[in-house]
């Protein structure tokens, strides 16, 4: 009798494991069965793709197996950023969501579905590798980015950043900091460029500030502490004072229009938040928002203090500037549909905006010199550090409807806006005005 209570005991012990063992696989297995489908399925796969530039030049494509890039070296390296690659090493590759699109899961049957596809992407791989190479000119360990857009239609025809690697090589001593997209997955302290959502606040909050003059004698206190100018300007109007870049106006304007309409208008043109470039997210921002004194209000309202940008970001931003308010949003999939905008900012504003921006590049930045033919408006910025160095920025777009391009340039720790950063866009946007057919 003991032995036949002993082995129900035992059968049921067994049962309740057996019981105990598949729901734990059950959970696993909704948990994680894409993942574990996806794995396997990428030595084969019932999918293929293929990923192209906007003139039909392969820069991926994947099947049977197989995972290939372009043949071109200097075309991976260039483009490696917007490409990324099938294991997810960057975390913001456009290849890494499309292969993954293109492995739908069942719970069901456990399978990957079956389809072949080609994606065109909006990118110029020539551009791309006219930029990679403009950035590492100066300096070929130099760190930074940039992004070239079409404000009309939100096509973006460039995006790179610095360092990059060749996906096909075996890597096991990247560059530093190579598997990071400035472009979208790194913010940084924007210096004088952040004087442009100043500018915009104060055009639509003070009703006079087109009448108003701002006096610089290099230095500006405020509550006992001394704001400082890297020139002295002595009295300038709204327009001289961006085109001088003078933290001691816009010290003054910020703390005018006070930290609440600041952050208002940071949150409205999106610096704080996360955005999506076609399904890739980019980082959010930084602004002080909580109260911090006139100060350091000052001091964030010409771009410094704790204040954060994503690059992508202000390029959004941008785009509205020059599409007359108006956003078109980016993109990196090319599409056939015809483009819809929103609204970003009054059009008033946008045009004021743009105004003087031009009025820097004629008044400031040696503009028929410096950037011959182009109907450049612009921004440089040199964003401080705290130990001696900068970032240096230079920022626009084109006033010109054959070639309406917004771009964003960026050299980590690179020195002077104009200097450092403004040759770089000055060559790309000349080449890119030559070479980059509109689309039809």
């Amino acid at each position: 009798m003991r032995k036949i209570t002993n082995r129900a005991f035992s059968l049921l012990l067994i049962a309740v494991l057996v019981i105990c063992g598949m729901g734990m696989y059950l959970m696993n297995y909704i948990d994680k069965g894409e993942d574990w489908a996806k794995y396997f399925s990428r030595v084969n796969s019932g999918s293929s793709g293929v990923l192209m530039d906007r003139n039909g030049q392969v820069l991926a494509a994947f099947g049977k197996g197989v995972e290939n890039f372009s043949q071109d070296a200097e075309t991976r390296v260039a483009n490696y950023h917007v490409t990324g690659d099938y294991w997810g090493r960057t975390g913001s590759g456009i290849l890494s969501r499309y292969w993954s699109g293109m492995q739908d899961f069942s719970l069901f049957t456990g399978m990957t579905k079956s389809e072949n596809s080609v994606l065109p992407l909006s990118i110029d791989t020539r551009l791309n590798k006219v930029i990679y190479e403009a950035l590492l000119a100066q300096d070929p360990e130099a760190k930074g980015m940039m992004m070239l857009c079409n404000y009309k239609t939100g096509e973006m025809l460039g995006l790179v950043s610095v360092p990059s690697l060749d996906p096909m090589a075996e890597n096991t001593s990247p560059p530093d900091g190579a598997y990071i997209n400035r472009c979208l997955s790194a913010s940084f302290t924007p210096g004088s460029i952040f004087k442009l959502i100043t500018a915009a606040a104060a055009y639509e909050q003070i009703e006079d500030i087109d009448e108003r003059t701002f006096y610089c004698d290099q230095e500006y206190d405020i509550a006992g502490v001394t704001i400082t100018c890297t020139g002295t300007h002595y009295e300038q109007t709204f327009e001289q004072a961006l085109s001088n870049s003078c933290n001691c106006a816009f010290a003054q304007i910020a703390v005018m229009l006070g930290q609440d309409t600041m952050v208002d208008y940071v949150t409205r043109y999106g610096f704080l938040d996360k955005q999506e470039l076609s399904g890739i997210s980019t980082v959010a921002g930084s602004y002080p928002t909580e109260f911090v004194g006139d100060p350091e209000l000052a001091w964030s309202g010409i771009g410094q203090s704790t204040d954060l940008v994503c690059p992508y970001t202000m390029l959004r931003f941008l785009c509205a500037v020059a599409n007359g308010g108006e956003l078109v949003e980016p993109s990196l999939i090319l599409s056939e549909a015809a483009p819809k905008s929103t609204p970003y900012m009054e059009p008033a504003t946008a045009d004021r905006l743009k105004q003087m921006m031009n009025f820097n590049v004629v008044d400031h930045y040696n503009g028929e010199e410096n950037f011959p033919g182009l109907r450049l408006c612009a921004k440089t910025g040199t964003a401080e550090l705290g130990d001696g160095n900068s970032h240096a920025w230079f920022v626009g777009f084109l006033a010109d409807d054959k070639h309406p391009y917004a771009f964003v340039t960026l050299i980590e720790r690179g020195g002077y806006g104009l200097s450092t950063a403004g040759p770089i866009a000055n060559e790309v946007l000349q080449w890119a005005v030559e070479n980059i057919e509109p689309k039809k």
